[in-house]
């Protein structure tokens, strides 16, 4: 069943029981809010096609716990209050066994509150720290961190001599923890930070902010952001002359990127997950069976690219599902407790090993340096 803010044609399955052997069995409800419209409509859209896609694969292997899959999804547009309310309906009137969703940092924040007053394990697909830091006893999530990103790219930087970075970022959640992050974790790398530039989430031009980045004797440059802010960045970049390595965050890790940019996205370099490279990882890489499958999957039924953002989602509705499958069963402390002790999961993002201290998994490994070498992404060299 599909839900946005009121009720559409259900894209999965639209009923809550279905027969099963000599008596009917209640379907497992998959609840999910996300950002399918508005300016983060580029994270929801491929999160909400994903959810969609394999809840029908699954329905029609059999299900999960010999029971079908419900899916219960509302799209909060981006917009924080309507996140919460919508989780609120999931936990309340849906009755969902499971939270998948919250796009955006902004929108994850407002319904942790009601996952963890009401005991509802939630995962998030949003990527800052603070969904996961200090731990929460039923909060997850499946994207790498905004400081794990901070740490990959100032690793990569220090193997390129390059000491003197500047940074830019967006006024948004994700921008400004990630900009957060990479102010404390800089000196670690040896990094001097040498100039500290923001924008807002409907400017159109940086040209001013990238002027006094140039004159800062800059040897690289960090964009802390996601949306269609990093690509005027990038291409506004361009045009100011700067010739400095320029690194962008996991949150533009989709071809859109390099569209919206254009030919200015040459040579530019971020951390992001395997998936975008599937195609080129080496045959033993213990992700490729994966990757490889999911996005066929998805470029062969949406006939879109396929995205990390999609990944996400996927890794976050196969972590619930293997979490009910190791406790026999759908009641969420047991869920929660299974999704805690959740080891080798190979997805999309990297091999998850959580435990009481981390509910990610997730470690540096699971990142891939990539750069944009005739417009198309590659592995960094």
């Amino acid at each position: 069943m599909r839900v946005a803010a009121r009720p559409a044609v259900a894209a999965t399955v639209a009923f809550g029981m279905f027969a099963g052997g000599a008596q009917a069995q209640e379907a497992i409800r998959i609840g999910a809010f996300l950002s399918v419209t508005g300016p983060a409509a580029f994270l929801g859209d491929p999160e909400l096609k994903t959810l969609e896609m394999y809840v029908e694969r699954i329905n029609a292997e059999g299900g999960v716990l010999g029971r079908k899959l419900q899916l219960f999804s509302y799209d909060d547009a981006g917009d924080a209050e309507k996140a919460r309310t919508f989780a609120k309906r999931l936990i309340e009137q849906d009755k969902v066994d499971v939270i998948v969703g919250g796009s955006t940092t902004g929108a994850t924040m407002a319904a942790v509150p009601l996952a963890e007053q009401s005991g509802t394990p939630f995962i998030s697909l949003a990527g800052a720290v603070p969904i996961v830091e200090p731990t929460r006893k039923w909060v997850f999530k499946t994207p790498h961190t905004d400081r794990m990103a901070c740490e990959k790219i100032f690793a990569d930087t220090q193997a390129r001599k390059l000491t003197k970075v500047a940074l830019i970022s967006g006024s948004g959640g994700f921008d400004k923890s990630m900009r957060a992050e990479c102010v404390k974790v800089a000196p670690k790398y040896g990094v001097d930070l040498v100039a500290d530039e923001t924008y807002g989430a409907t400017d159109t031009d940086m040209t001013a902010q990238l002027t006094k980045i140039k004159a800062s004797g800059a040897q690289a440059v960090l964009n802390a952001g996601f949306g269609q802010g990093p690509a005027i960045v990038t291409r506004n970049y361009r045009q100011v002359g700067l010739t400095a390595p320029l690194y962008q965050s996991h949150g533009v890790a989709s071809r859109e990127f390099i569209k919206l940019a254009g030919p200015a996205a040459e040579g530019v370099r971020l951390p992001a997950a395997a998936l975008l490279v599937s195609d080129i990882l080496p045959a033993g890489d213990p992700q490729k069976p994966v990757v490889s499958n999911y996005r066929k999957h998805y470029e062969d039924k949406f006939k879109s690219d396929v995205s990390t953002f999609g990944g996400h989602a996927y890794d976050g509705l196969m972590l619930a599902l293997g979490a009910m499958k190791a406790a026999g069963s759908t009641d969420k402390a047991k869920v929660r407790d299974a999704l805690e002790a959740t080891r080798g999961y190979v997805g999309t993002g990297g091999v998850v090993n959580m435990n009481a201290n981390d509910h990610m998994g997730l470690d540096l490994t699971a990142f891939r340096m990539l750069e944009v070498k005739d417009g198309k992404w590659s592995l960094a060299k």
